[in-house]
C-alpha cells in the first residue's frame, strides 16, 4: 500500500510541475513496481491522472495560467484523440507500443534539449 501511494505522490508531483507528465511514472511503475499488465497498467494509469489533472487545474486556474480557447480546442481533438487510440490499443502489441513510446520520447527530449 505504501507503495502505491508514494508512486501516486510521485506522478502527482509530476504532474503538477510539467502537466499530466505523471502517466510517465505511473504506467512504467505499474508494469515493473507493481506487475500489472501492460494495457492494463495504461487504463490504471489514466484513472489516476484524471484526479491529478483536477487537483492540478484548480491551482493553475488559481493563478490564470489556463489559455481557455487553446484548452476547449485541444481538449475537443484530446476526446477524439483520447477515443481513437485507445481503440488502437486493443489492436497493437505491447512490444510495438514500447518501441512507439521510446521513438516518441527521444523526439521530444531532443527538441526540448536543442530546439
Amino acid at each position: 500500500m505504501i507503495k502505491k501511494i508514494l508512486i501516486g505522490m510521485l506522478a502527482g508531483i509530476i504532474c503538477g510541475l510539467f502537466g499530466t507528465g505523471g502517466g510517465m511514472i505511473l504506467v512504467p511503475s505499474f508494469i515493473y513496481l507493481l506487475k500489472v499488465e501492460p494495457k492494463k497498467a495504461r487504463g490504471t494509469s489514466l484513472c489516476c491522472m484524471l484526479a491529478m489533472v483536477i487537483a492540478s487545474s484548480f491551482f493553475y486556474y488559481q493563478y490564470n495560467y489556463i489559455n481557455w480557447k487553446i484548452g476547449v480546442l485541444c481538449a475537443i481533438g484530446g476526446i477524439i484523440g483520447g477515443y481513437t487510440g485507445a481503440k488502437i490499443l486493443k489492436k497493437v502489441p505491447d512490444y510495438i507500443l514500447k518501441i512507439v513510446f521510446i521513438i516518441f520520447l527521444i523526439y521530444v527530449s531532443y527538441n526540448m534539449l536543442f530546439k
